[in-house]
């Protein structure tokens, strides 16, 4: 019998997503979770440059691989997200076209 490849999980929850994004920035950033609101800019609030981003794509793209196969960020769509809900609104809504 083969190995499973992907394994079926639940849905993620928003929450969830938030919660993942907030602890890949507090950890690319440095800082306290609790810093890290819906509401930050990513930019103006939590001073992230471009490759602190590129750093947040590339463990959101893992994470998110682990519940949707071939979860991908596209690179065009990385400047439309200015703040954290945006983040979070992409992940939520890209994982829903994909279940």
């Amino acid at each position: 019998m083969p190995a499973e490849t992907h394994v079926e999980q639940s849905p993620i929850s928003r929450q969830e997503i938030f919660e993942i994004v907030r602890d890949q920035l507090a950890d690319i950033l440095e800082m306290e979770g609790s810093q890290i609101s819906e509401s930050s800019s990513f930019a103006d609030d939590l001073e992230a440059d471009s490759l602190a981003l590129i750093e947040l794509v590339e463990g959101l793209e893992e994470e998110m691989s682990e519940r949707s196969v071939g979860f991908r960020i596209d690179d065009e769509d990385l400047e439309e997200l200015k703040t954290v809900r945006d983040a979070v609104d992409y992940v939520a809504a890209k994982l829903e076209q994909q279940s």
